[in-house]
């Protein structure tokens, strides 16, 4: 029998993790198991986000070729001009220029030709990093089982680069697939890239989370490091007004959904499930676009907390 915190957990929680998008069906993963496993499922995102803080995963769009030309200087940018290995969408992997050179050919035949310039865009470019510290093979596992789950009708490359701060995979995927079919990328879909990327990063043992910006309560860019140590120095000469952000609806639906899931923990019989709405309660002071008054979720969960603290006192 479904409990009432674990049937409201699901449908908070769902609508909080995994939003329904009516632009493109099926764009984000669902739960799936009975009540009870999705509740747990919930219950672990949840734990990861505000008491873990395990690191988000990056999957971004960095560019496409408009050509052969393109693909051409891209390929040997990420392959640092063959002295890297680069590998296919067999498993197959190349390297020197002369291997390089054959890829290519390929890349230009097969399928419909690719003109040396053209306005379509004939490939995307992507990156898939993560924080340093974790393993760059790991994250080299973890991106070839994205591409084969998400790319697989595409041709496709993949570098490895593990020689700066974050480890990361570039891939670079024709835009045209095996059938014709033409690859169009939209917001939804990069947030199902990023879930799938993150489980198959789980799945090799390391903690990873793709969450929604406006899950996590953030917006925008941070500010550029370089500008917070020359204020820190005292050697910044001119400070840029920054204009306030209006809310957007996804960030209001966030602190509803929040609210909600904490009041549901608050009042479960469970010690873990109240120490969680505690640490809810320090993410959402601690986020930058939930510490405003009109998005304090956190403060109707102490309330319910020093609630239930002083029932257990009578």
């Amino acid at each position: 029998m479904t409990s009432y915190t674990d049937a409201a957990l699901v449908h908070w929680g769902e609508r909080l993790f995994y939003p329904g998008n009516r632009r493109v069906p099926n764009a984000a993963p669902r739960l799936r198991g009975s009540p009870a496993e999705r509740a747990a499922a919930l219950r672990e995102r949840i734990a990861a986000l505000v008491q873990r803080r395990a690191p988000q995963v990056m999957v971004k769009v960095t560019g496409g070729g408009r050509g052969m030309r393109a693909i051409t200087a891209h390929f040997h940018y990420i392959s640092k001009h063959g002295r890297l290995p680069i590998e296919d969408e067999r498993g197959d992997v190349v390297q020197g220029r002369e291997e390089l050179d054959l890829l290519l050919d390929e890349w230009r035949w097969g399928g419909s030709p690719i003109e040396e310039n053209t306005e379509r865009r004939e490939a995307y470019n992507i990156m898939l990093s993560m924080p340093r510290g974790t393993d760059p093979s790991v994250v080299q596992r973890a991106a070839r089982e994205f591409a084969q789950a998400e790319l697989a009708d595409h041709k496709y490359v993949m570098v490895l680069h593990d020689h700066q701060a974050n480890p990361h995979v570039h891939l670079s995927v024709r835009a045209e697939s095996n059938h014709g079919h033409r690859l169009n990328p939209r917001k939804a879909d990069l947030q199902r890239w990023r879930e799938t990327f993150a489980e198959r990063l789980r799945g090799w043992g390391v903690e990873a989370e793709a969450t929604r910006a406006a899950t996590r309560g953030v917006q925008g860019r941070d500010e550029a490091l370089w500008r917070r140590q020359a204020r820190d120095q005292q050697r910044l000469r001119r400070e840029v007004i920054r204009r306030p952000i209006a809310i957007a609806p996804s960030y209001i639906s966030a602190r509803q959904a929040w609210a909600r899931i904490g009041q549901v923990l608050v009042r479960s019989k469970s010690p873990p499930d109240r120490n969680l709405a505690r640490d809810l309660a320090n993410f959402m002071r601690g986020s930058p676009r939930f510490a405003v008054p009109q998005l304090s979720p956190q403060r109707s969960i102490e309330k319910g907390l020093r609630d239930r603290k002083s029932e257990h006192r009578r």
